[in-house]
């Protein structure tokens, strides 16, 4: 094609034309009809010529251009052109006018019906130009969430050197402790080796029995002190235990998080609350002595002790089950498609063990113990006495159902067969006894097997007491309700709870 337009500028048959036709127009007067006519001839001629090259590189710029390109020109602006020039040479008219030109034609053409290819560009304009929106808000989030992983380990950082500074204060103090218990001790030894060589021989075995109760005071003082001490060390090293999970945890999400993807939720691992077997003891000794300013008689004061440790433990249970169902369900979109869904939700419950909400476990276990026919009639005494106990040993069956496996007290009757592997029996109880009259302790159970005894009166004829009691206590009730502490231990399925830490976690 560009041969032929190089040709085509490089030919006179241009120049030629316009100089033929100002001598025809000086001329035309002047010659005769037969030369006007050959000299108008020549110039068609000459102009068909031109037109030939140019419709020859026409088609040549349009076969280049396949099969697309060149089609909207073709009919915009030269069919429109040929269409009115033909017209006008059949009908013997000049061309007129008023017909618009081709750059008229094409432009109006343009502004009234956009080509597809220009939809099509403009589609994908606004397509790219929502797509880096998109990405820009991507990289801002992604930011942000590298920031904030940046910053819980930090935390977890810091948490960490805290506990190991503190374990490090712990084991100086029990040092210094042990130091000091083995100078008194030498102190001790020397001053009574002294005595007795002073003191005459006669009172030598009062002095040796005086020496052994200090002694023996001393070495409990110090087994109390140490045994302390160990404790929180372990409680120190389980929470290391758990902030070192959670900086690797962190650590592996934020390699993770290097791809436009929002980020999972972060977790904290709180303390989790811990109860002293003494002040479970205690709990008890106290809820002993207020019922006692009220009921004179020992057997109603243990029966009401007994089962609102039923109670208590029935309600913890049930709390613990719909509290890791909470817990199931708020992690559920932080781990979809993930192994360990099982092992976060017991880590993440066993952290969280100081979010168990006591006080409305004892209003139920009192409510549980105003309509058992047992001991609710006549109302001797209000329940609500006994709130710290109840909240004692709600927190503790609480902590229970953590373990793995998890603890449960032995389910009892009044008047059924003496197990001498769960019970033994109260010091005012008949040896000979077959049957249990009532129970005053429960035994604690791992599975099948008996961690701990529980207490039990047993008595001759105690299975027809219990039934007299119990159809007392029914003809005294309004309504047929079956204390919940005889059926809900029988059918109440036992929840389970992977839990690997269990020295943190108080002793029944």
């Amino acid at each position: 094609m560009a041969e032929n337009l190089k040709r085509l500028v490089s030919n006179e048959a241009l120049r030629t034309l316009q100089e033929k036709l100002d001598s025809w127009l000086k001329e035309y007067n002047t010659n005769t009809c037969d030369q006007n006519l050959n000299h108008c001839l020549e110039l068609i001629e000459q102009v068909a010529k031109v037109q030939g090259q140019l419709f020859g590189i026409l088609t040549t710029a349009a076969q280049e251009g396949g099969h697309n390109d060149g089609v909207e020109t073709i009919k915009s602006r030269l069919l429109p052109w040929l269409e009115a020039s033909f017209t006008a040479a059949s009908m013997g008219k000049p061309v007129d006018s008023k017909v618009p030109s081709l750059q008229n034609t094409f432009d109006r053409e343009r502004r009234k019906d956009p080509s597809p290819r220009d939809r099509d560009m403009q589609q994908l304009d606004s397509n790219l130009n929502s797509t880096r929106s998109q990405l820009n808000q991507v990289q801002d989030d992604l930011a942000e969430t590298e920031k904030n992983l940046e910053e819980t380990k930090n935390r977890s950082a810091i948490s960490l050197l805290a506990a190991e500074e503190e374990i490090n204060q712990l084991k100086k103090q029990l040092k210094t402790l042990q130091a000091q218990e083995d100078a008194r001790h030498r102190h001790t030894d020397q001053r009574s080796s002294e005595n007795r060589r002073s003191e005459p021989r006669s009172s030598e075995e009062r002095r040796c029995e005086q020496w052994s109760s200090l002694k023996r005071n001393a070495d409990q003082r110090d087994t109390e002190v140490t045994s302390d001490y160990k404790k929180q060390l372990r409680n120190l090293k389980e929470e290391i235990a758990v902030l070192s999970a959670e900086k690797s945890a962190l650590q592996g999400r934020s390699s993770r998080s290097r791809s436009p993807s929002p980020a999972p939720r972060s977790r904290s691992c709180s303390r989790s609350r811990s109860a002293s077997p003494s002040t479970a003891v205690k709990a008890r000794l106290d809820a002993q002595c207020l019922l006692r300013r009220c009921i004179d008689k020992a057997e109603t004061v243990q029966r009401i002790i007994y089962i609102a440790t039923v109670e208590a433990f029935h309600v913890a249970k049930m709390a613990f089950r719909h509290f890791k169902i909470r817990v199931r369900k708020s992690l559920t979109p932080s781990y979809v498609g993930s192994n360990d869904f099982e092992n976060a939700v017991s880590d993440y419950v066993i952290c969280h063990l100081d979010l168990y909400d006591s006080q409305s476990s004892v209003n139920d276990v009192i409510r549980a113990m105003n309509v058992n026919p047992k001991i609710s009639f006549p109302p001797v005494v209000d329940f609500c006495l006994l709130s710290d106990f109840i909240q004692e040993i709600c927190c503790i069956a609480f902590a229970m159902q953590a373990l793995e496996p998890p603890l449960d007290i032995a389910y009892g009757a009044d008047g059924e067969v003496f197990n001498d592997c769960k019970y033994r029996r109260s010091y005012d109880s008949d040896f000979t006894a077959p049957l249990v009259l009532y129970h005053v302790w429960p035994a604690l159970m791992e599975n099948d097997c008996v961690i701990m005894k529980g207490e039990a009166v047993t008595r001759r004829g105690a299975f027809w007491n219990s039934v007299r009691s119990l159809s007392r206590c029914r003809s005294r009730s309004l309504s047929p309700i079956c204390p919940r502490s005889q059926i809900g231990l029988s059918t109440m399925s036992r929840s389970r709870s992977p839990s690997p830490i269990r020295c943190g976690l108080p002793r029944f």
